[in-house]
């Protein structure tokens, strides 16, 4: 069975757009050593830069991996789309709560009681069918770049897998499945008090309305409160990790009843999560944590069903976003769906149909589920793991209010490079040191486009952030705004390349997998130990902005790493930064007291550099001395 199985094969928009490059191997090798020296120590940068050498030298093992990489290139539509799917997603092991699946919190529902919560929830579903027949009828407006090269069309590609998809876990990796457009589902399954409801959408060939809609789940909701026809928490099974729930769902599918259940999940629109009251403060940090994991089995973490690509939340206190399986689409798809979904239930609430015109619906159907011993102690064994993410998840959602991208802009500066920047600042206060960075870049400009990396942790931001948290205070405005300045260009034009196919991380990745595939020992270049540490992304980060009140967070990919996602607006920014608490060289509250700190101190520096251009005559302005700031 293939990793990834497309069953579309419709006219494909993505045509049109030009296939992702190979890049020339001499520049990959050159930027990767340049990518990595600073953060090595001098011997072991020797030892590697020795090694590459080798691997590129004329005729070497380099050439001839190129070589099969621009062959591949001409055999399919995107070369490192298989082997960055695998290495990305489906190879991993870790659960996908946290580890994997991002999510949207959305802004908190003044719900007043339980109807408000159900309207709320039929509302989104019916957004959710006109955003679906907008992808059905590929009558989605095209994206085009915005920042950097913007004004490109992207691959709409992802869009169609919004509905579409399924994860399977599989004891070695898993199976991300499209089912083709034109056999859509019309349910969705709804998860209430752990239950989970098949609710058909379509009756006698005409689509529910929301009233509705609105009648079925208020008949789930009651269904769900008797709890003697209830069935053990089958989704904490999806919260595991997945060979665990592989060989689980090994087990389960022996029976027919258990069968036919997966398949409705497996087959459905999407799962609506109706969550009880978690009876926690609704601030952002927490409505993000409800998001991420649902506070565990105690609380929501068992009313969910991971392995579906959309999760829709609907908490009866008011606690709403979305969970999405990250391994068929990136964070600016489930973005623009939610952004459809808020303004859909923002507009005018239709006038509620008179009850002369309802139809007679049959009750939705719980799932059935044949559970034994065994099973029962898989479910109870998935708790207690999922209670250990729970509990070791330091999440800090900070917004800073001091100013936002509006600032930023006059400084003629890109917010993203500036953030980066500010980003590595704030490590830096926190460690002495700067670590391997992720940023993920959209290569969405070549068909079927996913991410490359952008390396944020460079040579020219340690000079800068050296500068500005140096204690003799050896360095003068002028120099620091220089540094700044380098650093700001560097993170730019590495973005400008990882956008444009000629980062450096897909590329190597291609070129390991290349050996693999012609039987060929490890390439010494990916058994270093700089090859090793570079690709440990401690720092793992992705700028997610809305046009709408609601941010995206996700967790750290490393047990000793940041999760640090940015949702920068005209006069703030969102910062969700998190960590684990096993380890204790980390802390969210540490980074986000050093973020604030280093932000201020970077808007002060500009404030002063500006004032001493405009003011030549007072020659000792020019040369002044940073103050150091306080929080």
């Amino acid at each position: 069975m293939p990793i990834l199985e497309k069953q579309a094969a419709d006219g494909r928009d993505s045509q049109v757009l030009p296939k992702v490059p190979v890049p020339p191997l001499t520049q990959t090798l050159d930027m990767y050593l340049k990518s990595v020296q600073h953060l090595m120590k001098e011997e072991q940068f020797k030892k590697t830069k020795a090694i590459v050498e080798k691997f590129g030298a004329p005729g070497g093992v380099g050439e001839a991996l190129q070589r099969k990489l621009l062959e591949r290139r001409e055999k399919t539509t995107n070369w490192v789309y298989d082997y960055w799917l695998e290495d990305m997603y489906l190879n991993n092991r870790l659960p996908l709560p946290v580890n994997s699946s991002p999510a949207m919190v959305f802004p908190k529902q003044p719900f007043r009681d339980r109807t408000d919560a159900l309207r709320f929830a039929a509302r989104l579903i019916c957004g959710v069918l006109e955003y679906k027949a907008l992808i059905d009828k590929r009558a989605l407006p095209v994206d085009f770049a915005r920042g950097q090269l913007a004004g490109t069309p992207l691959c709409m590609e992802q869009y169609y897998r919004l509905f579409t998809s399924y994860r399977y876990p599989g004891l070695k990796t898993d199976t991300l499945r499209v089912n083709a457009a034109s056999k859509a589902p019309e349910h969705v399954i709804v998860a209430c008090k752990n239950q989970f409801f098949v609710l058909d959408l379509v009756a006698n060939d005409k689509q529910l309305s929301e009233v509705e809609i609105l009648g079925q789940l208020e008949k789930i909701v009651k269904t769900s409160e008797n709890s003697k026809d209830g069935f053990p928490p089958m989704g904490l099974l999806t919260s595991d990790g997945r060979t665990e729930w592989a060989r689980a769902r090994e087990a389960l599918t022996r029976d027919q009843v258990n069968r036919d259940s997966l398949s409705l999940i497996e087959n459905c629109l999407g799962v609506l999560c109706l969550d009880e009251p978690c009876g926690l403060q609704p601030n952002d940090t927490n409505r993000a944590l409800m998001m991420l994991h649902g506070g565990g089995a105690e609380k929501n973490g068992a009313n969910r069903w991971y392995d579906k690509s959309m999760q829709f939340i609907v908490g009866m206190d008011g606690i709403c976003g979305v969970v999405c399986e990250h391994s068929p689409f990136e964070g600016i798809v489930m973005v623009q769906c939610s952004e459809h979904l808020i303004k859909y239930i923002k507009k005018t609430p239709p006038e509620m149909v008179r009850s002369s015109s309802f139809r007679e619906l049959p009750p939705p159907r719980r799932l059935q589920w044949k559970c034994d011993h065994q099973t029962q102690a898989l479910i109870e064994a998935a708790g207690h793991r999922l209670q250990r993410l729970v509990d070791n998840l330091d999440m800090d959602v900070f917004t800073f209010k001091a100013y936002g991208k509006e600032y930023i802009k006059k400084q003629k500066v890109s917010p993203d490079a500036f953030i980066q920047v500010a980003m590595q600042l704030a490590f830096y206060k926190c460690r002495g040191r700067l670590v391997s960075t992720y940023e993920s870049a959209s290569i969405r400009r070549f068909q079927d486009g996913r991410v490359d990396n952008i390396r944020s942790a460079t040579p020219e931001a340690l000079a800068f952030v050296k500068s500005m948290t140096d204690e003799r205070d050896t360095f003068s405005d002028l120099e620091k705004m220089k540094q700044m300045k380098e650093a700001i260009n560097a993170q730019t034009n590495y973005t400008i390349a990882a956008i444009s196919g000629m980062g450096i991380d897909n590329h190597l990745l291609g070129l390991l997998r290349s050996a693999k595939e012609l039987n060929m020992e490890k390439p010494e270049i990916f058994s270093d130990e700089t090859y090793v540490t570079s690709n440990h992304f401690i720092l793992s980060t992705s700028q997610v902005p809305t046009t709408e009140e609601m941010f995206c967070c996700y967790g750290p990919v490393v047990p000793n790493g940041y999760g640090a996602c940015y949702n920068p607006q005209s006069d703030h920014i969102i910062f969700c930064v998190s960590s684990f608490w096993e380890d204790t060289e980390t802390s969210s509250a540490v980074f986000v007291t050093a973020l604030n700190e280093g932000l201020l101190e970077i808007r002060e520096l500009c404030n002063r550099s500006s004032a001493a251009v405009s003011k030549p005559a007072d020659s000792s302005q020019g040369a002044s001395h940073a103050k150091k700031s306080g929080k």
